[in-house]
Formats: C-alpha cells, sequence, structure tokens
C-alpha cells in the first residue's frame, strides 16, 4: 500500500511525516524533529494570541483575570 492509498484517513501534515518517516529516522532526528514541531505551534499560539489581544483591546490585568475562570463543565451522569 502506498501512502496515497492512506489520504481519506489523513491530514496533509501526516501523510508529509509518513514520507519522512518511510526512509527511516534516528531517534535523535525524532527528537529534534518534535522539537521544531512544538517550537513552530508554540510561536503559531503566541503570534495568533498576540493578534486577538491586539483586535479585543486586552490589557495584561484583563489577560490574567482571564486565565483566573473557570470554563469547565461539570459531567454529572
Amino acid at each position: 500500500m502506498n501512502i496515497q492509498e492512506l489520504k481519506p484517513g489523513f491530514s496533509n501534515l501526516q501523510l508529509e511525516l509518513l514520507k519522512l518517516y518511510a526512509n527511516g529516522i534516528s531517534d535523535q532526528q525524532l527528537i529534534e524533529i518534535k522539537w521544531l514541531l512544538g517550537k513552530y505551534f508554540a510561536e503559531k499560539a503566541t503570534t495568533d494570541m498576540d493578534q486577538l489581544i491586539k483586535e479585543k483591546g486586552l490589557s495584561e490585568s484583563d489577560i490574567v483575570e482571564k486565565s483566573k475562570e473557570h470554563h469547565r463543565s461539570a459531567n454529572r451522569s
């Protein structure tokens, strides 16, 4: 089965990673790739949050107060 046959069940990112892993990588390379992916998504989240703060005109105290709010609902069955 080639990678393209898996397409319906996988995202474009997953397909690219499967291609990479098909060639085999060392444990150190895997650690480095995981770090790079983590850094990318952290930077993306920071950029998106900065944009949201700017758009909403939020202050530092607004952010601190929002961080203290509880938004999870109790799951009572």
